[in-house]
């Protein structure tokens, strides 16, 4: 596997696990975190670091299934569904459990130098996530 796919790896292990220290180590006053579907863009390491702490809450589990994944350089394609399992407050369904698969697209750009993140950017399939939402 190539250094930036294992690189992309790491990351994605550490943003899935909710592992805010290892993440600080990838994100620099420069990085951007960009849901390019849902139109919402984060800058640099407080700013990320504080939404994912906000959407993080109270999530049981949290995944990546990746089914494909190629890179141009130090851009890393990552193509799969984010499983997501926890309180549906977020979501609608207060005091319910909610399981989610949701279908999408994650590009991640590093400067492999200095092995940080210059922008993380998702494509997501957020109308499947509500037709699997309606039906909990």
């Amino acid at each position: 596997m190539p250094a930036e796919q294992q690189l992309a790896i790491q990351y994605v292990e550490a943003y899935t696990s909710h592992d805010f220290k290892t993440l600080k180590k990838f994100y620099t006053r420069e990085s951007i975190f960009f849901d390019k579907t849902a139109g919402v863009e984060y800058k640099g390491e407080r700013q990320i670091i504080a939404f994912l702490t906000r959407a993080y809450e109270g999530v049981l589990e949290y995944r990546l299934n990746i089914e494909h994944m190629f890179n141009n350089g130090a851009i890393i394609v990552i193509i799969g569904s984010y499983s997501l399992r926890g309180p549906g407050d977020q979501y609608g369904k207060p005091d319910k459990i909610i399981d989610i698969a949701v279908p999408g697209v994650t590009t991640l750009k590093f400067d492999m130098k200095t092995q940080r993140l210059i922008e993380h950017m998702d494509l997501m399939d957020y109308q499947t996530m509500a037709d699997q939402l309606e039906s909990q």
